[in-house]
């Protein structure tokens, strides 16, 4: 992988985890317990990674 694959792919994931933790904390303070938020930010970061990698090999 070249410096910039791997430089865009750290992107991608800091983007997720900021999705993921925006989600949790949305839904912790809309008064779900909190195990259900963290589920639900982990869904949220599966699923923009999942739309980035698709993305990416659809364009290659």
């Amino acid at each position: 992988m070249s410096t910039l694959q791997v430089l865009m792919l750290l992107l991608a994931l800091s983007v997720a985890l900021h999705i993921g933790c925006a989600a949790a904390f949305t839904a912790w303070r809309a008064g779900t317990h909190p195990a259900t938020a963290l589920l639900i930010g982990g869904g949220a970061t599966g699923t923009a990674c999942a739309l980035y990698l698709a993305a990416v090999s659809a364009y290659h």
